[in-house]
């Protein structure tokens, strides 16, 4: 199971590297150029959260020795759930909840908008985290016990 599990993870490589080489060459199709940023902030995520699975594999397989199969669902979900903590970031960005400095240009780059996503990625939990405390300021709404449960570790 263990190949698979690398196969599926470099998978989700090769595709996010593959869309992120289509945006930059513009070969993407004319229809999809207006959310441009938003897929490469997906694919960006993405690529964060298969170099957290491919880590954590070789962590657990080889050098702690501790594999267990409980975990095989976290390994094809996590890539997943970081594509989409991916996209949120840039609608977060775009919608104004997140700035990425202190004085917020017209023209954000590009550049700072697929960092945070590389990041969102790369750390589900404490971006979800984040998301629901701007949440929490901004409409009132409570967050969850998971969010309560990292912010509680922070302190």
């Amino acid at each position: 199971m263990i190949a698979v599990i690398i196969i599926y993870l470099l998978a989700w490589l090769a595709i996010a590297t593959a869309e992120i080489v289509a945006s930059y060459l513009h070969m993407l199709p004319p229809a999809i150029e207006s959310i441009r940023i938003a897929l490469g902030c997906c694919a960006v995520a993405a690529i964060g959260g298969s170099l957290y699975c491919i880590r954590a594999v070789y962590l657990n397989k080889a050098v702690h020795k501790r594999w267990d199969a409980d975990w095989h669902i976290w390994y094809f979900l996590r890539p997943l759930a970081s594509c989409i903590c991916g996209g949120a970031s840039f609608l977060f960005l775009k919608a104004g909840l997140l700035v990425l400095e202190s004085n917020t240009q017209v023209g954000a780059s590009e550049v700072g908008f697929y960092a945070l996503a590389f990041v969102a990625g790369l750390n589900v939990d404490r971006f979800v985290a984040k998301i629901e405390t701007v949440a929490q300021a901004v409409w009132g709404i409570e967050m969850s016990r998971s969010a309560k449960k990292a912010d509680d570790s922070d302190n």
